[in-house]
């Protein structure tokens, strides 16, 4: 039995319907990544399959059980998200930053328990930010910043974590590694892996499972190989795209693309963020 799925999602903030009638599976213990245009229901799907929002109807499956019918803490204590702009750490230490993630498991007025701390440290370390501990999260660097918030969900020992463009604003340096860290996480953890990402390469190198959706729907989902070609992604994101295998990992690679001339004009507007992305253009 899968941990998570969903059946039948409708999704949206007032009359505004954003995804229809989805369904999805996500894998145990694979990095599954959502692709797609901007607007597309991305960001929302993840806030439903968190439990962020609730869908106007459909069921989220966790553990067998309907989400909307597992308590708060519960739920906490098996899933984590990041989400896509983290706020709220003015004045904040990376170790009381990454302490937030104990929350699940505290008693009573919240105080630190030997286990909390033991694993806050652990977390510390698997991130690389032991010796950031004591800086202001604010004072860090984009790169320091994005690895004391995977920490926070580290430390929250939930077996699937979930990240919105966890790469965004970051150099490709700090790009690579960040979805390095959460690849480490994933092969030697064992942990479920969920990211949206916008760079179509990164998808592939990163992902065993790649979702591409559209418009709120869901257009394809399998392998790298079943998703990043050129027919899907025709699709999706109207473009004209060259698709080789890359040297180092032998995994599908964008090479070169072109916009589909005489598209709806929203179909090409879609399309152009994605253009940038591809190039690392930020």
């Amino acid at each position: 039995m899968h941990r998570l799925y969903a059946k039948d999602l409708q999704i949206g903030y007032g009359d505004r319907l954003i995804v229809q009638d989805l369904n999805i599976t996500i894998p145990d213990r694979k990095i599954t990544t959502i692709i797609g245009p901007n607007g597309c229901g991305k960001s929302t799907l993840l806030k439903a399959l968190t439990r962020i929002i609730a869908p106007k109807s459909g069921s989220i499956l966790l553990d067998g059980k309907d989400i909307a019918r597992q308590s708060t803490k519960a739920v906490a204590q098996k899933l984590a998200i990041l989400p896509q702009t983290p706020e709220g750490t003015r004045g904040l230490t990376v170790a009381e930053l990454v302490s937030y993630g104990r929350f699940p498991y505290q008693k009573g007025f919240g105080r630190l328990t030997k286990r909390d701390r033991e694993v806050i440290d652990w977390a510390l370390e698997m991130t690389g930010t032991a010796e950031l501990k004591h800086r202001p999260v604010d004072r860090l660097s984009g790169g320091q910043r994005q690895r004391a918030w995977i920490a926070m969900a580290l430390a929250q020992e939930t077996d699937i974590i979930f990240l919105d463009e966890p790469t965004t604003y970051l150099d490709l340096a700090h790009q690579l590694e960040v979805l390095e860290l959460l690849r480490e996480l994933n092969e030697k953890q064992g942990r479920t892996i969920v990211l949206v990402l916008h760079d179509l390469n990164q998808a592939a190198r990163f992902a065993d499972y790649i979702i591409a959706m559209k418009q709120g729907r869901i257009v394809k989902s399998g392998s790298c190989e079943e998703v990043i070609n050129p027919e899907v992604l025709r699709e999706v994101f109207r473009i004209d795209a060259v698709i080789c295998r890359d040297p180092r990992t032998d995994k599908p690679i964008c090479l070169t693309y072109n916009l589909i001339k005489g598209e709806a004009e929203d179909d090409q507007k879609a399309a152009r963020p994605i253009s940038a992305d591809l190039l690392g253009v930020r």
